[in-house]
């Protein structure tokens, strides 16, 4: 059995995989992704293939892939991932459900409470003799704030139980959920159309696929809707969010901050369109990446990827 890891994996979990099928079966190299030849090579005589998200198992590199029989994601998006074509040559895809949740809702309530507040971005001012203390000290608290989540599945609903537990209103929309669905008891949160959703919530996170229903929903129009002061958080994907209008809405002073942790290019290449945006957080799709959540994650799938090969 031959495994081939293209991207960071916990080290504990690669040597799991190398006690299994020995060492020389195991290739482990984060970056075979920035490799594309390379890449295409070694998948070739593959039976397994993990991955994270900047590895794209489509087209060239999935028809490279005549042997493997299990596609492990370390993470759960499967928006690199053309499953459908995956499955049509019977191959199994695994993502790490669940693992990375609590990191990415602590990244959510935590880029909330910086946000609101206006001030933990002050340090270069502060080390060079600055005194901002008048402009910072109309930040708004956490506690009794609305935080409304788009996409309420496993991580929105650990988001909404954490949120409560600081003193936030939840409020959440997901088509997919019925009223009698036992998520909104479980967690208190309040189900709530869209639109609804939008113009009233204090804090807006995002936590939907990239799908042709989600694609640049946040355009200039949604964002105008929402309220003047608010925060939105995007640790779902990028192009569910248009950049230019953030931009402008954070300019303008419409929006009162955002954090912004995915991209519709990635590694985000270098512009000028958050340029000089106050009270922006821009991070490298790390949300849901802790120590702790790799371990999980990585973990999980070298479990499921044992398991599936036998």
């Amino acid at each position: 059995m031959k495994i081939i890891i293209s991207e960071f994996m916990d080290d504990d979990a690669v040597n799991l995989l190398r006690a299994r099928f020995g060492a020389a079966q195991v290739v482990y190299d984060a970056s075979l992704v920035d490799k594309p030849a390379e890449l295409l090579r070694a998948v070739a005589d593959c039976d397994a293939f993990i991955v994270r998200n900047r590895t794209q198992v489509r087209g060239e590199l999935l028809a490279a892939c005549t042997k493997a029989r299990v596609i492990g994601r370390l993470g759960v998006g499967l928006d690199n991932i053309d499953v459908p074509a995956c499955e049509a040559r019977g191959m199994k895809v695994i993502p790490a459900t669940g693992a990375n949740a609590l990191a990415v809702a602590e990244y959510v309530i935590a880029a909330a409470m910086m946000l609101r507040r206006s001030s933990y971005l002050s340090t270069a001012e502060v080390a060079g003799g600055k005194w901002p203390r008048n402009r910072l000290s109309s930040g708004r608290e956490t506690a009794g704030a609305t935080l409304g989540l788009i996409g309420f599945g496993s991580i929105g609903q650990l988001t909404a139980t954490l949120a409560r537990g600081v003193g936030m209103t939840v409020v959440a929309y997901d088509p997919a959920l019925s009223d009698a669905h036992p998520a909104w008891m479980d967690t208190g949160a309040i189900r709530m159309e869209l639109d609804e959703l939008i113009s009233s919530a204090d804090v807006v996170s995002l936590h939907v696929p990239l799908v042709d229903a989600t694609r640049n929903l946040f355009n200039a129009q949604k964002i105008a809707s929402m309220k003047k002061g608010a925060v939105l958080i995007n640790t779902a994907r990028g192009g569910i969010v248009d950049d230019l209008a953030l931009a402008g809405a954070l300019k303008s002073g419409h929006l009162g901050g955002a954090a912004v942790d995915v991209f519709a290019t990635e590694p985000l290449p270098a512009n000028e369109v958050f340029a000089s945006c106050p009270n922006l957080i821009l991070t490298p799709h790390i949300a849901g990446v802790s120590f702790e959540a790799n371990v999980r994650v990585s973990s999980m799938i070298a479990d499921q990827v044992i398991r599936a090969l036998g």
